[in-house]
């Protein structure tokens, strides 16, 4: 060892003694970190603890970077986004910075549902950590507020038909539904109070919640313990398991260092990720500007809210009230159930089938809702217009002119013929099998099912020849 090397860790070991004595850290901090904890966290098994204290360390990346953001944005109408594409283009380090927030928030919201998966298969919520769950369910909400409102910051098009969208969603709430598009709009209409409303909200509400749901979840992470591995056969009993924890924690090892290690190492490497993502990728680019003229618009949010744009999508408007409203407030009611419906017995995955289905079947669901959402089939195709040679070679002037209105006059957008236009609406590629031409004739001129009628659009002309074309797709 370098005599330089020697000086430097005799100050810092000077400075950090001289620190821990005044500050008493012997006794306070250093004696929660090394709390014990069950010798079985040092076998592999330990690796599925890992994921609260990474959502924690992503946690601190988002404020450090939300901090960083807060002194540059502006959270006026006329100037947010401008600020944000300043912040992108021209800001020092601000494309790393805003790119770090913007996939932090993704997996922040990754992380708290791994850590709530892992917490439920592992029957981690049972007796007497029933509150930690609780604490831990409040703390998801607050994660998808954070990541819902910080998107609506960006006062681009999606931000804008987002915030009406929510706002239609609250109307659908009986009794107080008007109370709370006043509260969502902070108004009449979609404005300044409301970009306010919600940047107060992302910078100041919801992050001092997360704070103290936070002190209280860690609060009883050291004082209930970490749960020990569950065993296939070993039930919670009330009467005897605090006993036997104890008896756990007396043959346990300490915190710090000894399990904490994993914990830094994979908190390091998520961190890593979301910074390499955003020196690989940069910041996500704005849409157009907010803009309430222009009512064309596809909202889209980001990806971890895609399956849920799809249900919206794509749920008949007769049920819109009871899935907008009835879907989040089941969700929820169950996570809040789950300790009190199931304080005690058997904690292992293998001997809970239904707890894995209730794992796996809104996983997929919503995995199936969110590539439903990246396709958006339900939103007529807007460029690109046009027909396959395929499809127009070989047809008389009154069909080939059909065809040319099928494109012109918007057909295109909502249907498919051989694989060209859009899929809001049926696939018409053979459509001249199921339909007689007189009922092709029918269907377009008077719409039906979300097609406009064309009858006052199309002269008879136009509308026998487009009849005409579609009677060819055979």
């Amino acid at each position: 060892m370098s005599p330089v090397w020697r000086s430097v860790r005799w100050w810092l070991s000077s400075v950090a003694a001289w620190l821990g004595e005044r500050f008493e850290l012997e006794d306070s901090v250093l004696a929660v970190l090394r709390h014990p904890v069950p010798r079985a966290l040092e076998r592999p098994v330990g690796w599925f603890y890992v994921f609260g204290a990474a959502t924690l360390a992503i946690f601190i990346v988002q404020i450090a970077t939300g901090v960083a953001l807060a002194m540059t944005y502006v959270p006026a109408p006329n100037s947010a986004y401008d600020s944000l594409q300043f912040i992108s283009h021209e800001a020092t380090l601000g494309s790393l910075i805003r790119g770090i927030h913007y996939f932090g928030a993704g997996a922040m919201v990754v992380l708290v549902l791994v850590h709530m998966t892992q917490v439920y298969l592992f029957g981690a919520f049972k007796f007497p950590r029933e509150v930690n769950w609780l604490s831990g369910s409040l703390l998801l909400l607050g994660t998808l507020a954070m990541a819902f409102t910080g998107q609506l910051l960006r006062w681009d098009q999606d931000a804008f038909w987002a915030i009406v969208v929510a706002a239609e969603q609250a109307a659908q709430a009986p009794v107080i539904g008007g109370w709370l598009v006043t509260l969502v709009v902070a108004g009449a209409n979609v404005g300044g109070a409301t970009l306010t409303r919600f940047y107060a909200t992302h910078v100041f509400l919801i992050p001092a919640a997360i704070f103290g749901l936070l002190g209280i979840h860690l609060y009883l992470v050291v004082k209930r313990g970490i749960s020990e591995p569950p065993v296939a056969g070993e039930r919670v009993d009330r009467a005897g398991y605090r006993a036997r924890y104890r008896e756990l924690l007396a043959r346990g090892i300490p915190f710090w260092p000894d399990a904490a290690w994993r914990d830094a190492v994979v908190s390091a490497i998520a961190v890593a990720c979301v910074v390499l993502l955003a020196a690989i990728l940069g910041a996500p680019a704005l849409g157009k500007p907010a803009d309430p003229t222009v009512v064309v618009a596809d909202p889209r949010p980001d990806w971890y809210f895609l399956g849920y744009f799809a249900l919206l999508a794509l749920i008949p408007p007769a049920t819109e009230a009871v899935v907008i409203i009835g879907l989040p407030l089941f969700a929820f009611v169950f996570l809040f159930l789950v300790p009190i419906l199931w304080p005690d017995g058997e904690r292992h995955w293998s001997r809970r089938p239904v707890a894995i289905a209730a794992v796996a079947l809104p996983f997929i669901a919503y995995a199936a809702l969110t590539t439903a959402g990246l396709e958006s089939p339900w939103v007529p195709r807007l460029q690109g217009a046009g027909l396959s040679s395929t499809v127009t070679a070989g047809l008389d002037a009154p069909a080939t002119h059909g065809s040319e209105l099928f494109v012109t006059k918007s057909c295109w957008a909502c249907h498919q013929i051989e694989g060209s236009g859009g899929r809001k609406g049926p696939d018409l590629s053979h459509v001249a099998a199921r339909l007689t031409r007189d009922q092709i004739t029918a269907r377009v001129a008077g719409g039906g099912g979300g097609m406009p009628a064309f009858a006052g659009s199309l002269s008879s002309q136009e509308l026998d020849d487009l009849a005409t074309f579609l009677a060819t797709r055979k």
